[in-house]
């Protein structure tokens, strides 16, 4: 089973949708990744997250950033936003990105961090899967999980 779906906006988010890929495979954590615009579309980004099993979302997005904030409108798990430097160093898309609505949330992490994204990933789904919790650690330099 997939446990993390990771939605960009565009093919050139592939940089940061790499990054997030690396850090999954070295966590052993098991991810899909896909291409939809939150604006050109948006059948195809629901359709996505109507049908996945995944217990964790990440959306990658540039300029206005709609697409993490898309994501959560369709479901209830954890989603995670990672705003892409496209202009204005980012801030528009973390701007975008963090001012959800209520009842509507997304985790934000930093600009092109990919990374860290994967890490919190890693660490929702360590709440319930000890496996994880344990590769978690040891890639953070925690003694115990």
């Amino acid at each position: 089973m997939v446990l993390v779906e990771i939605i960009s906006g565009s093919t050139s988010d592939g940089d940061i949708v790499g990054s997030v890929e690396k850090t999954l495979e070295s966590l052993g954590v098991s991810f899909r990744s896909h291409v939809a615009s939150a604006h050109r579309e948006p059948e195809k980004v629901k359709q996505i997250v109507e049908d996945s099993e995944a217990s964790v979302f990440i959306g990658v997005a540039g300029l206005s950033a709609a697409l993490p904030g898309v994501i959560a409108s369709h479901t209830l798990r954890p989603v995670i936003g990672v705003p892409k430097d496209v202009k204005l160093g980012g801030m528009d898309s973390l701007l975008s990105i963090v001012q959800m609505p209520p009842k509507v949330p997304v985790a934000t992490v930093g600009i092109d961090n990919g990374k860290n994204a994967a890490f919190l990933a890693a660490e929702i789904l360590g709440v319930g899967d000890s496996d994880v919790l344990r590769r978690l650690a040891e890639v953070r330099g925690f003694k115990q999980a």
